[in-house]
Formats: structure tokens, sequence, C-alpha cells
């Protein structure tokens, strides 16, 4: 498989001895051409990471069945068996470990050069976006890597390397430290990138973190944290004004418009619901309606059918399918770059919206359930419902107490509006692999079943919800994830 080059070099310590050599073969270090902020403005466009994690994420969670037939990819089948992913490429866990601190390794590099000019203030808006972009893959990797945030174990749970430093020598030696170590050090670096933020210079702002794409990024990390007044305080940030026009119209121009155009639109750059846009190599666009274990019929109607408000889902009129049982949501697109004009081999990309207005919204309203705030998590559902239901028409589709008591059979409204958000992020997220970080917060068991009549079952205690280190990882001094 091919894979995107570099525009500066980097020293991966954790890669296998062959990928060491790769490296090694470059020219030893560049970083004293980096003299201007320009320069490091461009460098800072590889400080994201660029691997896509929809397949393992996706393939682990609930939003799968096996449908007896179809194509089968490693990153597909052994995440829905529960068993390490048995692939390095496109589309693997290792790959986006790989990705991460290649991501790191440039933020760090930017940060350098930031740290060392004459003139640090002309610097400061890329030091915000070197410091939030490698906040952003280490709190990737510790919850790919590591277990969930817990205030109670997390000061022992191992963690991942927090990397500050540009790596200048092959096989260094790392510890993990532990998760709460590494959260503080997220932390650290966005309080201290984001005030440091300028939009204006950025030509294409949705592939950068923008004060937006930050504080949604914070809301999020707040969050997994459960410092709920830290969420609001971020998220307030990002939804101000009329909230419903800063969502994708789905029961509007989403249902009228063709495929095609769906497909060309979702993960556009000029769509207001995207606050931050990665182009990642993968296969993904072409595997996630074609891959064995996918959306079946019996999950497009458990996660689609029915909801709440009455009516009936927008997304439903585009659910497209490609043969027997392979449903999808043209959402996820690929683009593919041939290795040479007249190859038939290349290269497929995929612009991944690792962070959307959507999920700034689903934020807030958990957030406000858990500080009490029901009437303003009421709100918000509403407004997102309008734009989600087919026809919306408030007076028969508005969500209240007493709607959630009867849908759900629960006394317990706070429960109620919980379970009413998590309904809407499983059916908005569909096919994207955010149920997951759900999925992994509550620690909550995901159950298989086989067509072979097999069940099988990871409960909310059971290592394996923890993806796995890459086995060179171990040359750089990390202990593998108990098995």
């Amino acid at each position: 498989m091919q894979k995107k080059l570099f525009i500066y070099t980097l020293l991966l310590v954790l890669c296998m001895s062959t990928s060491c050599k790769k490296y090694l073969e470059k020219p030893p270090d560049n970083r004293a051409e980096l003299n201007t902020p320009e320069q490091v403005a461009q460098l800072l466009g590889t400080a994201y990471p660029q691997a896509n994690y929809m397949s393992f994420f996706e393939s682990m969670s609930d939003n799968v069945d096996d449908k007896g037939a179809g194509d089968l990819e490693n990153t597909n089948v052994d995440p829905y068996f529960f068993r390490d992913v048995r692939d390095d490429q496109q589309d693997s866990p290792e790959y986006y470990w790989d990705a991460c601190y290649a991501a790191i390794a440039a933020a760090n590099q930017a940060l350098e050069v930031c740290e060392k000019a004459t003139n640090k203030s002309a610097y400061s808006s890329e030091k915000g976006e070197a410091l939030l972009a490698r906040a952003y893959a280490h709190f990737m990797l510790v919850n790919v890597f590591s277990k969930v945030y817990d205030a109670n174990t997390s000061a022992s749970d191992p963690g991942i390397p927090y990397v500050t430093v540009p790596e200048n020598i092959v096989m260094k030696q790392y510890e993990r430290k532990t998760v709460s170590y590494v959260y503080d050090m997220i932390e650290k670096d966005i309080t201290a990138g984001i005030p440091l933020l300028n939009d204006a210079r950025y030509a294409v702002p949705r592939y950068h973190f923008t004060t937006a794409a930050a504080h949604a990024f914070a809301a999020r990390f707040y969050l997994f944290k459960k410092d709920y007044a830290k969420v609001l305080e971020h998220a307030n940030q990002v939804l101000t004004g009329n909230v419903t026009a800063l969502l994708r119209p789905w029961n509007t121009t989403y249902t009228s418009i063709t495929y095609l155009e769906l497909y060309a639109r979702y993960a556009r750059a000029t769509e207001p619901a995207n606050l931050l846009l990665v182009e990642t190599v993968s296969w993904w666009a072409r595997n996630y309606f074609t891959v064995r274990y996918g959306l079946t019929s019996g999950k497009r109607d458990e996660i689609l059918r029915r909801n709440v408000t009455g009516g009936n889902w927008a997304f439903n009129f585009q659910v497209f399918t490609s043969g027997t049982d392979n449903y999808l949501l043209p959402k996820i697109n690929e683009h593919f770059v041939r290795s040479s004009i007249n190859a038939d081999i290349g290269v497929g990309y995929v612009v991944v919206p690792i962070l959307t207005t959507e999920e700034v919204l689903f934020n807030r309203i958990e957030a406000n359930v858990y500080l009490n705030n029901t009437t303003a998590a009421l709100a918000d559902l509403n407004a997102y419902a309008s734009t989600r239901i087919a026809n919306y028409d408030a007076s028969q589709h508005i969500i209240n107490a007493t709607k959630i008591r009867n849908y759900y059979g629960t006394s317990n409204l706070q429960s109620g509006i919980l379970s009413t958000l998590f309904g809407f992020k499983r059916a908005e997220y569909v096919q994207e692999g955010m149920r997951w970080l759900d999925l992994i917060r509550y620690k909550a068991p995901v159950t298989h079943y086989t067509t072979d009549g097999d069940i099988l079952v990871l409960g909310e205690d059971d290592p394996r919800r923890v993806f796995q280190l890459p086995q060179s990882a171990q040359l750089a001094g990390l202990k593998l994830n108990p098995r």
C-alpha cells in the first residue's frame, strides 16, 4: 500500500526496523529550513492524524451485525470478533497509532521553531495550533490504546507516551505513565493553545484548529473528564446565535439532493457543521457497505426506524442499498489518486469530519443533563430534531418530559433524556465510528452475533475494549495491554 510522503523528515521511534530504515535513508534533519511563520504553518498542515478510525471503531460497536456474506477485511473482521487487528495498513489501529505520533512529531517540530524564534510573537498563532494539534492526537491515542478516563482509577491506569520534544534519535525509550498524567498534559496544551489562535491566517479554516474547532475539542475533552461546567463553557463558545443554522440540513437540503451531491457535500469545507476536517489515507469509503460485518436491515431498523418524536428520520430518504443487505448512507466519499496517469493502482483518501457542531450540541445536552438543566437540554434536543425529522412540525414532534417518559417507560427524566440523546447520536453518526466513543465512556457491554449461532460478548471490564499497542512499541520500552 502506498503512503503519503511528508514534507519534512520524521524519525519515528515507535516503528518497526524496516520503517526506521526508510526514514533513515532520508536527509537527517531539515528543521533549520523552517525560519518563517509561513513555513511553520505549512508544516502544521501535517500535524493532524492522517489516518481513519472509522473502520475499527464502527466494527467494534453495536451498530453492526453479521450479514452472512461480504468482503473480509481484517480491520472489520477482527474488531467484530473482539480480536487484536491483524493488519498494520490503512484503517487499522496500528496505522492510526503511527499517524498520531507522526502528527505529534510535526507539532513538536513546529513548537521548537516557535520557541527558538527571535520574534516569538510573530509565531503566536502557529504555536497555538501546534499545541491544540498535539493535544488532539494524544487525546485520541489515550482513548484508543488505554482505558477510558475514570477519576477513581486513572492515576494508576497505564496511559500512552506524551511526547513534547522533536524526535532526534532512533529507538528512544519511552514510558506510558498514567491516563491521569496524559489528561493533565492534554489540558495544559488546550489551555495554553486556545488564546493564541488567529483564525484570520487560514486560507481554508476547516482544515486547521480554528477557535471554534478548539472549543469543540475542549468540550469533548471535558465531557470525557466529566467536568460538565467546562463542557458548557466551551460548547457555548461554538453554539452562538441560531443553533439550527449551524447543523446539517438533513430534512431540507440533504433530502432534496442526489446521493452523489450528498457525497460531495458532507465533508466539504464550506459546510458550516464541519469544524475540523482531516484528509486521511483510507479504503473505508469503498468498504463500509460491502464488508461482511456492517449495517444490516435489522440494524437499520433498530437505529433509524423509530424515535421519541414520533416522526420519521430524514436520514431514511438517503439510505441506499448496494446488493443484498449492503445498506449505506452516502456520507463517506473517496478521492482516489492514481500512482501515475495510466496506472490502475493508487491511494484512496477520505476526508473525515473529526469535529462537528452536531457533536458540540450533543455534548452540551449531556452536560446540561448532569447539571440538572433539563429545560436547556430539552431545548437543544428539539433544535436538533427540527433539522432531522422529515416534515418536521413542532406541534406534533416536540420533545417534552411526558413524551420521553412514555416512550422509554421511565419515571427518571434524566435517564430518559440521556436515552434520547444517545439514540439521536447513534443515528447521526451511523457508519462513522463515533458510537464507540460513547460505548467506552459508559462502559456499555457490546454483543455481536454470527450467522453460525455464536454469541460474542464484550463486557464492561473486558481488557479487549482497549485496542492493543503495536508490537513494535515494545522496542521503545512500552508494555503491551493485557489480554
